[in-house]
C-alpha cells in the first residue's frame, strides 16, 4: 500500500483546510488509515484513524469536535477535514496504514510524505 498526502498550505485561525490523502495497493477492510502530525520541535502525534471497512473512527483528544476524518473506498481517498484551526495545530501531517485500530505509531507500517499546515495567528 501506498500513500500520498496532499492539501496543506497557510491559513489564518479559525480557518478550515482540508487534507487529503489517497492510496493505492491492496486494502482491506480490517486496515485502518489514520492522520499524524508533527509539529516542529517535538514527536509525531496521533490526529485520527478511520477504519477502512466500516468507517468508525477515533480521534485524539486536542482535535475532538474539530476535524473530521471520512474515507471514500471507491475512489481510495481519505480525509482530514480540520475546521476552527489552532496555532498550535501547524504540523507536517502524515497518512498512514495500520493492519488493526491503535494510535501508537509504530504499529503503522505504510505512511506517505507529510504535507505542511501552516496556522497564522
Amino acid at each position: 500500500v501506498q500513500l500520498q498526502a496532499s492539501g496543506g498550505g497557510l491559513v489564518q485561525a479559525g480557518g478550515s483546510m482540508r487534507l487529503s490523502c489517497s492510496v493505492s495497493g491492496h486494502t482491506f477492510s480490517s486496515h485502518v488509515m489514520a492522520w499524524f502530525r508533527q509539529a516542529p520541535a517535538k514527536e509525531r502525534e496521533f490526529v485520527a484513524a478511520i477504519r477502512w471497512g466500516s468507517a468508525s473512527t477515533t480521534y485524539a483528544d486536542p482535535v475532538k469536535g474539530r476535524f473530521t476524518i471520512s474515507r471514500d473506498r471507491a475512489n481510495d481517498m481519505m480525509y482530514l477535514q480540520m475546521n476552527s484551526l489552532k496555532p498550535e495545530d501547524t504540523a507536517l501531517y502524515y497518512c498512514a496504514k495500520a493492519n488493526s485500530l491503535s494510535t501508537r505509531e509504530r504499529e503503522y507500517r505504510n505512511w506517505g510524505q507529510g504535507t505542511l499546515v501552516t496556522v497564522s495567528s
